[in-house]
């Protein structure tokens, strides 16, 4: 009884990191070759996604009794990731003044990448879509997530009848969509052991060694806002224990940990938050897509420390207004930052450039991105989840 107990899919996925990690270090020529299997893996969370984003996204709307409730919901939605992000931009920069870098080992220059540069006008003018079922076909989820919320409201609005008609065939598409994605997450075992295996026999412990203590940092930073302040609003305003809620979707958190993608984890974060943790439907439905685009605390607090460190490597001493202008743009960029793998490297030249960073800095802590891409995907997602629990209970305290 207690063996079958103890094998559930979460715990295979712990199982599934903890080899995958042993392989890599001890087997790395089967798990570079084994690297399609988690690119299958990946692929098959990634065909899911888009459909997903729409459908949850609709059927939260089109569920409502009036627009007011979506207002209701979207602004504690947003003020609720608003905050949680810059509060993670405080906890980095905070750190970061605390703990001072020792760059002396490392070189005061790298090689220089190219990278596209992130500005504000590109993002605000790409938001609009010209062209839905070309964004559909590419993943642009931004763009979904705007039709389908004008999509559900014009269908709020539709005379009963026409409505009913609506919603009850998207409510049936969206029943099979969930029913794909529980056969898709029974696969998490393999493909977190495939991914982790490949990620640690490509970069190796060599490079992570090297920049120990710029690692260290952004993950003490990254738990710190992870289990106390996260922790204290779930306990404070949402009135739940953060603990009990945490097995309850620590699923969600694992494959986000191995997959470096909110988006790739949203069929898995609606998956637990509905079924395991009992979040509202139309709340998760709605909450949790916007977050995956949206909410990024990990990344920013992440983007905020390579600022900090960065600039000490090239013996740049930031001022109190410097540090200013880095919350600001490290806030803003993650709201711009894709829910890709290593995304916050685009960004990141927007916060680097504020400041007058030199943007081949980034070149210097490229090496790690890939592993610490792994934490801070997984804070965001667990972010993502509280929000979602928050905002229904606030949702539950209007009715």
């Amino acid at each position: 009884m207690y063996v079958k107990r103890f094998i559930t899919v979460e715990n295979l996925t712990v199982v599934g990191i903890v080899l995958g990690i042993f392989a890599g270090v001890f087997l790395p020529e089967v798990m570079l070759k084994l690297k399609f299997l988690g690119d299958i893996f990946l692929n098959l969370l990634k065909m899911i996604v888009i459909p997903l984003i729409f459908v949850s996204i609709f059927m939260s709307i089109a569920s409502l009794a009036s627009v007011k409730d979506l207002r209701d919901m979207g602004i504690k939605a947003v003020a609720y990731y608003f905050l949680t992000t810059a509060l993670a931009v405080i906890t980095g920069i905070i750190i970061t003044n605390i703990i001072h870098f020792d760059v002396s080992g490392l070189e005061k220059h790298g090689e220089i990448i190219k990278i596209n540069e992130f500005t504000w006008e590109a993002f605000l003018n790409n938001i609009i879509p010209s062209n839905i079922f070309q964004s559909f076909s590419e993943g642009k989820a931004i763009h979904v997530i705007l039709f389908s919320i004008l999509f559900g409201i014009a269908v709020v609005s539709l005379v009963r009848d026409k409505k009913e008609k609506v919603v009850g065939f998207f409510d049936g598409v969206n029943d099979a969509l969930l029913k794909i994605a529980k056969w898709i997450i029974a696969l998490s075992p393999a493909g977190v052991f495939a991914l982790i295996g490949y990620v640690v026999a490509d970069k190796g412990i060599g490079v992570i060694i090297s920049l120990w203590q710029y690692v260290l940092v952004v993950i003490l930073g990254i738990l710190i806002h992870a289990v106390i302040n996260l922790g204290m609003i779930a306990y404070t305003v949402g009135r739940f224990n953060p603990v009990k809620y945490f097995n309850q979707i620590r699923e969600a958190i694992l494959v986000a940990f191995s997959t470096c993608s909110s988006s790739a984890t949203l069929p898995v974060s609606l998956e637990v938050a509905t079924e395991k943790a009992k979040v509202d439907k139309k709340v998760a439905g709605f909450v949790l897509p916007l977050g995956a685009t949206v909410n990024m605390d990990g990344t920013a607090l992440y983007e905020a420390v390579a600022a900090v460190f960065i600039a000490s490597v090239f013996g740049i001493e930031l001022s109190i207004f410097q540090q200013v202008i880095i919350f600001i743009t490290a806030t803003l960029a993650a709201v711009g930052a894709a829910s890709i793998p290593s995304a916050g490297l685009v960004t990141m030249t927007l916060v680097f450039s504020a400041v007058g960073l030199p943007l081949e800095g980034i070149a210097i802590i490229i090496a790690v991105d890939r592993f610490l891409d792994m934490f801070r995907t997984a804070t965001n997602v667990w972010g993502d989840l509280i929000g979602a629990k928050i905002v229904s209970k606030l949702m539950e305290k209007n009715d």
